[in-house]
């Protein structure tokens, strides 16, 4: 007969005593357990004593997070959590710096316990820790390093302020201008130890993003072009870090006080990818108000623009008002506004009317003009001596790829939570979007000729022009002449030859006896993806605990027992290399016991978390598994690929449908490889739509032989 579900079998520790094993009713208080645990040892005042667990974690059993113990758990008699902080806050203030260090050791890892935070910042933990910090000075650092390392001294310190602070107990704005001077310092320093300038920099972006009081008061003691040179360091973490700063300040500065300044051609791990990736999309954000500005036309300054293109185009000056007819000026300016490829001729200023890309489509054109004056030039008189229904239209032209630019690179889109989609290339000039716009108008022009194209085949020259840049993008150039390489080998004939290729590995076989041979076929590739599936989840999965601070985020791991029946899981200190052995994850969930899988809005966890129910990436990658009455184990999936293959594999053991878009797409293509496979020796020949006639019977069978 099973114990009951309120009853837990658990291993107790004392240091110096032999752990006890016993049984704990989770109906009972947490108070009374911690009484009769001390009651076995003999130990007096239990008030001054709790539980823990004897992991890695070392975090405090409450009456909140009791339900988390499970069969089997090690716990750990401690101290209480304000005992301990009470302990603490006098060990760190000790004259003996051995005494000290020590004390902020074990400060920074006891602080990651939400419970022992709470009784050390009563103690008013936090003031005493910023002091430590402003009082210091460069000659008693100096002192200090002669006994010990200053370096670890306040690592601890900010490390143990980091993460009591990350609990969102105190409130930033509590903080002085000293403080932030000192924390500013060690960044700006030129040689300080790694793990200073990283919870520095953790500091400064926290201070950022949580108030804007803060922001100023940071932006005043350090600037982007202070944060650069750690970013050319080899420290993948401080560069992280950095470009964490760098995105904060980004964030929260005004629109005139934004730059570009990264530029990193070397391979990095998937969390600066990110980072990388959120500062492209806020620098392509600062071109959405351009780009959602429509031209007024009665502006001089903006009309002056137009006249400064058919300047450069055709080496004319603005001519006087006196010089010849107004009708005649007003020929003259829609003949030149025509070649320029403009819709509206008489006045060009209506073409800019247009949201997206508004005004934006008119700066890309005036760079173009100023800076590549000599395409510019060729381009435009190029296409003016061409016939009417063969030029390629500048103004049109430039217009229509500044938009299809603009939905490429997402303008406007805030940053997904999980994507890590970036382009070195943009991070190599100053003016990026400029300048690809640029190479992109020069390819259109290369295309449109390549294409013999007319007027009337404007879109289709647009379609194949957008083709090759996402081809081109897809192979992520290093920089702008790489890009330009790589679109110099799609040329048109290139794009037929590629688009034909795909064709033919796409045919679609319509016939009565290719569809019969398809449904066939289908029960025996589903059965292998399901295969494949279960092994993905033997292998195991790192998932990531999402916080309120990404870089801190802990993780956990999961996978599939080799006979389909217990699912491992537990918790990691970081992202593991490899697999992790079932012997290092204690938990386990029978696959029996698993009543439902529910993704998306429907899991407990996006339900109880407003922030992350907001977050649509996130959303997308939630999944979880009830199992008892209302007993879950809550997924976020790193990314679509493993929310399938957990879905579909989840669905697989319970005898479900997988119904993931992964498995559709792994169903077309191994069912279109075996298709053809099984069809190679019928090349080339007509397969009939019905079987062949069944022939006449015999007039007589005399052609029979009797074996007998």
């Amino acid at each position: 007969m099973p114990p009951p579900s309120d009853i837990v079998k658990v291993a107790i520790e004392w240091p110096g005593a032999f752990p006890k094993l016993m049984e704990i009713d989770q109906k009972k208080p947490l108070s009374a357990i911690i009484k009769e645990v001390c009651e076995g040892w003999s130990l007096g005042n239990h008030e001054n004593f709790a539980l823990q667990n004897a992991d890695s974690t070392n975090f405090y059993i409450t009456e909140k997070n009791r339900n988390d113990i499970k069969n089997g758990s090690i716990l750990r008699l401690t101290t209480s959590p304000s005992q301990t902080a009470a302990q603490l806050h006098e060990r760190i203030q000790s004259s003996s710096m051995d005494a000290k260090l020590e004390a902020l050791k074990d400060l920074a890892n006891s602080s990651r316990d939400v419970t022992f935070a709470q009784e050390f910042i009563n103690l008013d933990g936090i003031s005493l820790l910023t002091q430590m910090v402003e009082s210091g000075t460069e000659r008693f650092y100096w002192l200090l390093l002669l006994c010990f390392s200053f370096g670890d001294l306040l690592s601890f310190t900010l490390t143990a302020f980091v993460e009591l602070m990350d609990h969102g107990i105190v409130s930033w704005d509590t903080f002085s201008v000293a403080f932030i001077k000192k924390i500013a310092g060690y960044v700006n320093k030129s040689a300080m130890d790694t793990a200073v300038l990283q919870r520095s920099l953790a500091i400064l972006e926290s201070m950022v993003l949580n108030s804007q009081d803060l922001y100023q008061k940071v932006a005043q003691e350090i600037t982007i072009g202070q944060l650069i040179p750690h970013l050319q360091g080899t420290d993948q973490d401080i560069q992280t870090y950095t470009i964490a700063v760098i995105n904060a300040l980004f964030l929260k500065a005004p629109e005139d006080k934004r730059q570009n300044v990264i530029r990193s051609p070397k391979p990095i791990n998937d969390e600066m990818a990110h980072q990388l990736y959120v500062l492209q999309v806020l620098t392509f954000n600062l071109l959405e108000d351009r780009m959602m500005t429509k031209m007024d036309p009665q502006d001089q300054a903006q009309r002056d623009i137009i006249f400064e293109l058919r300047r450069i185009a055709f080496d004319v000056e603005c001519e006087p008002n006196n010089s010849g007819s107004i009708e005649k000026r007003k020929s003259m300016y829609t003949r030149d506004y025509k070649k320029l490829g403009f819709i509206n001729h008489v006045n060009p200023a209506m073409d800019f009317t247009q949201i997206p890309p508004g005004m934006l489509a008119l700066d890309n054109m005036l760079y173009f003009a100023r800076h590549h004056q000599d395409a510019y030039i060729r381009i435009v008189l190029e296409n003016s001596s061409r016939e009417d229904k063969h030029e390629c239209p500048f103004g049109r032209s430039s217009i229509e790829l500044t938009k299809m630019l603009c939905e490429t690179l997402k303008v406007g889109e805030l940053p997904s939570e999980n994507c890590h989609d970036f382009h070195p290339m943009f991070f190599t000039h100053d003016r990026s979007f400029e300048e690809f716009f640029c190479i992109c108008i020069q390819l259109l022009n290369k295309t449109w000729k390549e294409m013999r194209a007319t007027s009337e085949d404007f879109n289709k020259v647009m379609q194949v022009v957008r083709d090759q840049i996402m081809r081109a993008l897809t192979q992520k150039p290093n920089s702008l002449d790489q890009l330009k390489s790589r679109l110099q080998n799609l040329s048109y004939t290139e794009i037929l030859k590629i688009r034909q290729s795909e064709r033919m590995n796409q045919e679609d076989f319509q016939s009565r006896p290719i569809l019969e041979l398809r449904e066939k076929i289908q029960p025996e590739i589903m059965e292998l993806i399901k295969q494949q599936r279960l092994n993905r989840l033997c292998d195991g999965t790192c998932f990531r605990k999402i916080s309120s601070r990404r870089r801190q985020d802990k993780f956990w791991y999961c996978r599939l027992s080799p006979n389909h029946k217990v699912l491992h899981y537990g918790d990691l200190e970081e992202s593991p290399l490899g697999e992790v052995s079932h012997d290092l994850l204690q938990e386990k969930l029978p696959v029996a016991d698993i009543k439902a899988v529910v993704t998306g809005k429907d899991c407990p966890h996006m339900k109880e978390k407003g922030a992350l129910k907001q977050n649509k990436e996130v959303l997308e990658l939630a999944f979880s598994v009830l199992y008892e009455s209302d007993e879950y184990l809550n997924f976020i999936a790193p990314d679509k690929h493993e929310y399938c293959v957990w879905t579909d594999g989840l669905n697989a053991l319970l005898g479900k449908e997988m119904t993931s878009d992964f498995t559709k797409s792994d169903m077309d293509t191994l069912l279109s490889m075996e298709m053809k496979l099984r069809l190679l020796d019928l090349e080339n020949i007509q397969i009939p739509e019905a079987p062949p006639p069944i022939p006449k019977e015999p007039s007589n069978y005399d052609f029979v032989y009797d074996c007998n």
